[in-house]
């Protein structure tokens, strides 16, 4: 067991867990952080994507020994109290969430797409690691477009 400290949604912890726990079981076992998923727990599908030091990551893949003096963002940390962030308000009105396992990574991943447009050519590209089984993408891609 080893203590971790690490910042998330801007708000400082202190973990002790083994030093190779992901840090997806971390947000959502220790910190109850439970909106990031876990879709495949392979890295494949991006439900768990979570933004760590201002770059897009697996947090299926990340351990958490490598998360330590480092600040990571959730979905819970895109809104505020009481108020979704515009991105979750055009994934409601457009009706780009279906069953809620892929909509956080997917999200998440729009939230950096539109921080960085520079790093990805359209919205499709940008959310390319991040798969949906229910729908065929077009009201996500419109809830992004949208925000």
């Amino acid at each position: 067991m080893t203590p971790i400290s690490l910042a998330v949604n801007g708000k400082n912890y202190e973990v002790t867990v083994p030093p190779m726990r992901r840090l997806l079981d971390v947000l959502r076992d220790d910190l109850a952080l439970t909106e990031t998923k876990e879709g495949c727990g392979e890295g494949e599908c991006g439900a768990c994507t979570a933004i760590m030091d201002g770059l897009l990551v697996l947090t299926c893949m990340v351990p958490i020994c490598q998360v330590a003096g480092r600040h990571v963002t959730t979905i819970e940390g895109l809104g505020a109290a009481g108020q979704l962030h515009p991105l979750q308000q055009a994934f409601q009105d457009k009706g780009g969430a279906q069953c809620g396992i892929c909509t956080p990574g997917m999200i998440i991943a729009a939230a950096y797409y539109l921080e960085h447009p520079d790093e990805a050519e359209d919205v499709r590209e940008a959310l390319a690691g991040n798969q949906c089984r229910c729908t065929g993408y077009t009201r996500i891609f419109e809830s992004v477009l949208h925000s």
